[in-house]
């Protein structure tokens, strides 16, 4: 097999990079400011990943989510999650049908929402379990099984998450093996006083400025082929597996994490973690993996990874302080 030369990479980057530039201005005549959480959506989107947005109510979740299907000329479809929810009103169901020229009735399927590209599943956390667990198979997977049969899903397929973190009164805590399965948690706090002015004046007036699409599926396929390509070493690949095994208990570490973390983050960590930095490393135009790449995506890949203990409530310790330790007690590549 024809193995890409580091010219070939770089020609490619280029060829991409402005249409992906293209993309996040358009992203931006809609959505004001959130600079970083447009990055963190479109290197989940590159590395062929899942995203879960987290943010109080009117922070422009689901706006940010539509906007990027708007821009990106995929198929979108959303779906409000509600505690009545049944996986069927997600993944289809056979329906009953006659032929009326012979008069024999047979089943046909019809295809539920999560046969599109882009999937919008909000306010995933209003839903039981069972509904919730109707999206695990089409997250790892990429297709679906129903009435015995398997199905692929269309590609690209992705889906983006949003739940309230400050409302627990009907809300069902989505299992660890299903937030696993997504490539990054990502927080979207207020925004600058700037920004909200900025916001203010661009939805209190005249028609906003439309989206228009500039990427499609094609293209896509083809990006989230080369993030593959870009190039790690060895000493970055041994840093991404001590910084995650270092979560993990009865493993040489930090006394205080290991106090802190009640449950570490798995292989499935790692792994995330470097398809980030990868899919990070195109955004930014360079051909390799830095340190740099890691360091930023450790927060959103490792959050929803790993459980903090009772102590560490007792303590008043968030994940960001925890992972803050980490990223202090884990030595960097090339420095003493």
């Amino acid at each position: 097999m024809q193995t890409s030369t580091p010219a070939s990479i770089e020609g490619r980057i280029e060829q991409y990079l402005k249409g992906l530039e293209k993309l996040k201005g358009e992203i931006g005549k809609t959505i004001v400011g959130q600079e970083e959480i447009i990055e963190q959506l479109l290197i989940c989107l590159l590395a062929r990943g899942h995203a879960l947005l987290e943010g109080v109510p009117g922070l422009g979740k689901t706006l940010l989510v539509k906007t990027l299907a708007d821009c990106s000329d995929l198929a979108f479809k959303r779906v409000q999650f509600t505690p009545d929810l049944m996986p069927g009103d997600i993944l289809g169901s056979e329906i009953l049908e006659e032929d009326h020229s012979t008069g024999k009735r047979f089943f046909k399927f019809q295809p539920g929402p999560i046969f599109t590209n882009i999937l919008l599943a909000d306010e995933i956390n209003r839903t039981p379990p069972k509904t919730q667990a109707a999206l695990l198979e089409s997250m790892q997977e990429y297709a679906v099984t129903v009435a015995g049969e398997t199905m692929a899903l269309p590609a690209p397929y992705f889906v983006l998450a949003t739940q309230n973190p400050i409302e627990q009164a009907g809300t069902y805590p989505l299992p660890e093996a299903q937030l696993d399965r997504f490539l990054l948690n990502i927080h979207i706090d207020y925004p600058s006083e700037e920004d909200e002015i900025a916001i203010l004046h661009t939805t209190t007036g005249g028609t906003a400025a439309k989206p228009e699409p500039c990427l499609n599926a094609d293209e896509l396929l083809e990006i989230q082929k080369l993030v593959r390509e870009i190039p790690i070493s060895d000493d970055l690949y041994r840093y991404v597996a001590q910084l995650v095994r270092a979560t993990r208990g009865g493993e040489n570490g930090n006394a205080d994490l290991q106090r802190w973390i009640k449950w570490g983050a798995g292989p499935r960590a790692g792994q995330a973690l470097i398809l980030a930095a990868k899919a990070r490393a195109l955004l930014k135009g360079r051909l390799a993996v830095t340190r740099e790449d890691i360091r930023t995506l450790l927060l959103p890949v490792l959050r929803h990874r790993i459980l903090l203990s009772f102590q560490a409530q007792a303590d008043g310790v968030s994940v960001q302080r925890v992972l803050g330790e980490l990223l202090d007690f884990v030595p960097e590549p090339g420095r003493n």
